[in-house]
């Protein structure tokens, strides 16, 4: 097995401006069209904030590093006991599309690290389609989608 760190890459072109992509992303009253049921605030470098999210119980402490506003958002969160950085990237298109860029880095290359790469992965590619699906389409493609993975007593 290699000794290289393993990264998460997602991407996907979304009809609509950047300006109205980036907004979706950093502001909370619009991620929880999609993506998060609660944030303490908006996604401003240097904040930090809490995330809830509407299908677990945990609740998800996140840094947020740099923003460039309708360019680059990062921010930070502890997966599996690691904090990992998350950069958004976002890039005009043609006809006032937005090619949005999804990269977090990093994990070793062993057991864990291949778990945390195919379920982050995953995990990506369904935040982006959640996105495109509430700017293009106004759906919550993430409402009830995960509510079996909820603990049950």
């Amino acid at each position: 097995m290699s000794n290289s760190k393993l990264e998460v890459n997602a991407a996907i072109q979304i009809q609509k401006p950047v300006s109205e992509v980036f907004e979706a992303i950093v502001d909370p009253e619009k991620m929880c069209n999609y993506f998060i049921s609660e944030s303490t605030g908006r996604m401003e470098e240097g904040e930090n904030l809490i995330w809830k999210f509407p299908e677990f119980d945990d609740q998800a402490p996140v840094r947020i590093g740099k923003v460039e506003t309708n360019k680059f958002i990062s921010f930070y969160w502890i997966i599996d006991g690691e904090e990992l950085i998350t950069e958004i990237k976002l890039e005009a298109a043609n006809e006032n599309s937005t090619v949005v860029k999804i990269s977090e880095k990093s994990m070793e290359n062993n057991e864990a690290g291949i778990k945390w790469l195919k379920g982050n992965t995953e995990g990506w590619a369904n935040f982006l389609a959640c996105l495109k699906a509430y700017l293009e389409f106004g759906i919550n493609l993430r409402k009830g989608g995960f509510d079996f993975l909820k603990k049950t007593p």
